[in-house]
């Protein structure tokens, strides 16, 4: 049997190096500070400061725009955990942006409040410069700069959130948006950003809208440029692009991205980035049905695995382009 022999915590001095001066009163208790001190060292003139309710910087001066980061953090967190651990609270909005690097927002000096998002059942108020947001969700976390910050996607919606609230005709909306899809070291999609930015709402926001259609539109131009260049690789006849079926009495039936009419098969390329709302999710899903109800056979083809698996795909393509659909009602292709 193996034992683990516990790791002590660490001391007051490379707890504060680890979070840039900025303790919180627990932690200086459980190093043994008792509250006397803290008072004392916190008066006019004295060594520290305190900068939010149970949160102080172990120096004089005005904080770094770190400091204050860390600061609303460790305010918001649970109890200030041990080790810098923060499951509690995450930085999210245009101060999670700054701190990502986005050249669209105002730099980090110039963030003049904090948000931070906890848990919906926490009993906390604003404080300071620090705005409180709550979610039902899971907190999820990404460490930057040692601050535990909301994924882009989150950050970008809670920071929309908060600048169309203000009515600002100025709000860079398209360059964020832009922005976060194209930066490869934050790893966000574009399904990502869709999904965050309809459950806040703000895909009302008509700016908001057309900047998400824009990044929506140019995700399946490229994935179908993808399915273009299978198409002659795998020596296929060239299909119709984007045609509108319909039967010979003039009912709607469908528009598939790609369409071998003389084989009856049709090519659907990521449907879900032509829907943001339910409802045009709901009337791409019905021309899909129709079309596979009149003997059309339907390939969906994802830009995930086009990426993974280009070979399979192409091979896909060509059978059913061979195999053709079953009893294919005449249609009128406009």
């Amino acid at each position: 049997m193996s034992y683990r022999i516990p790791t002590p915590p660490p001391s007051l001095e490379e707890l504060a190096k680890r979070q840039q001066n900025v303790v919180t009163a627990s932690q200086l208790r459980a190093r043994g500070v008792p509250a006397r001190i803290i008072t004392e060292h916190c008066r006019r003139g004295g060594p520290w400061q305190r900068l939010l309710p149970r949160v102080y910087l172990l120096q004089s001066g005005e904080p770094t725009p770190e400091q204050r980061m860390w600061a609303a953090l460790l305010y918001a967190a649970q109890n200030g955990r041990e080790e810098g651990r923060r499951e509690g609270a995450v930085i999210t909005g245009a101060a999670a942006l700054a701190l990502y690097g986005f050249a669209s927002v105002p730099r980090l000096p110039a963030v003049t409040g904090v948000d931070v998002l906890v848990p919906r059942q926490r009993r906390l108020k604003d404080a300071g410069d620090v705005r409180i947001l709550r979610t039902e969700r899971e907190l999820v976390a990404r460490s930057v700069h040692g601050l535990a910050c909301a994924p882009v996607a989150r950050a970008v919606a809670d920071a929309l959130c908060e600048w169309t609230a203000d009515g600002n005709a100025a709000v860079p909306v398209r360059e964020v948006l832009r922005e976060a899809v194209a930066r490869p070291e934050v790893r966000c999609t574009v399904r990502e950003l869709a999904t965050e930015l309809v459950e806040s709402g703000l895909t009302g926001e008509p700016r908001v809208r057309a900047a998400l259609d824009e990044l929506l539109a140019a995700e399946r131009d490229f994935v179908l440029e993808q399915v273009d260049r299978l198409v002659d690789e795998w020596l296929l006849p060239a299909p119709l692009a984007a045609p509108e079926l319909r039967m010979r009495g003039g009912t709607y039936i469908g528009i598939p991205d790609l369409y071998w009419p003389e084989r009856g098969v049709a090519v659907e390329v990521d449907s879900d980035l032509r829907c943001v709302s339910e409802g045009e999710a709901a009337w791409v899903r019905g021309g899909q049905h129709r079309m596979e109800y009149l003997g059309i056979r339907v390939v969906y083809v994802s830009g995930a695995r086009l990426a993974a698996e280009p070979e399979a795909v192409g091979g896909e393509l060509r059978e059913a382009y061979r195999a053709g659909g079953t009893d294919v009602v005449e249609l009128l292709v406009v």
